[in-house]
């Protein structure tokens, strides 16, 4: 009789499949330091109902970039830089403004005028040495004090005419003032009782003399017709 061991059917092994592990590099298995932490997304804050959300804050902008040199640096061909003292009083549209102060005063000597100045005086500075610069041109030998001595004339021959004026206005308005103050007697005479009698008298004596002129021509026309025609 057979061994029961034996006798006891076999079956075959179910086959599961198991999942390769990971690969691993060797570089990274050597290395005992940890990796590094994960970086968490910053939280957002909303903003409650009613507020407006928080604004990002904007990057400053940059400096626009100068692409013409200004007027004074392009006479005189030199480099423009950014801390160019002559750039904001020249700019390169006005070329002969900054030739006419050059050839008057030159510019260093313009230069150095605008550097001794603060910054807010730099303008008129400017103006002012242009307007002399132009007068000193027209006028070589007085310049800007030829030109204020002719204005200076001028507003004197204009205060001499004024005050001419004003003499002939007040002549004028004294002799309004003398016929108002006639007018005013005659009419105040007029309305006093002895002038209106002497008014009603006027009439009736103005009569009677028409009437005896009228008398005296009848006279000499009648004594006229009865006289003979010859001698």
């Amino acid at each position: 009789m057979d061994n029961p061991s034996k006798a006891r059917a076999t079956f075959p092994t179910p086959f599961i499949a198991m999942s390769s592990p990971p690969l691993i590099s060797s570089s990274t298995s050597s290395s005992s330091s940890p990796s590094p932490p994960r970086q968490s997304p910053s939280p957002t804050i909303n903003a409650p109902a009613g507020f407006p959300p928080p604004q990002q804050p904007h990057p400053t902008p940059l400096q626009p970039v100068v692409l013409s040199p200004c007027a004074a640096c392009k006479i005189l061909r030199r480099r423009c830089t950014d801390n160019c003292v002559l750039a904001p009083y020249f700019p390169p549209t006005e070329p002969l403004k900054f030739t006419t102060a050059h050839r008057v005063f030159g510019a260093s000597n313009i230069i150095k005028f605008l550097q001794e100045l603060p910054e807010t005086h730099r303008a008129d500075a400017v103006s002012s040495m242009v307007y002399e610069a132009n007068a000193r041109l027209r006028d070589p030998i007085y310049g800007c004090a030829g030109a204020i001595c002719h204005l200076q004339k001028q507003v004197s021959d204009l205060q001499a005419q004024l005050a001419k004026s004003q003499a002939e206005l007040l002549n004028l308005q004294a002799q309004y003032a003398n016929l108002v103050a006639l007018i005013y007697v005659e009419m105040s005479d007029r309305q006093s009782p002895g002038r209106l009698e002497e008014e009603e008298e006027k009439p009736n004596n103005s009569i009677n003399q028409f009437v005896d002129t009228i008398g005296i021509f009848d006279d000499s026309v009648s004594n006229s017709t009865w006289e003979p025609l010859w001698t």
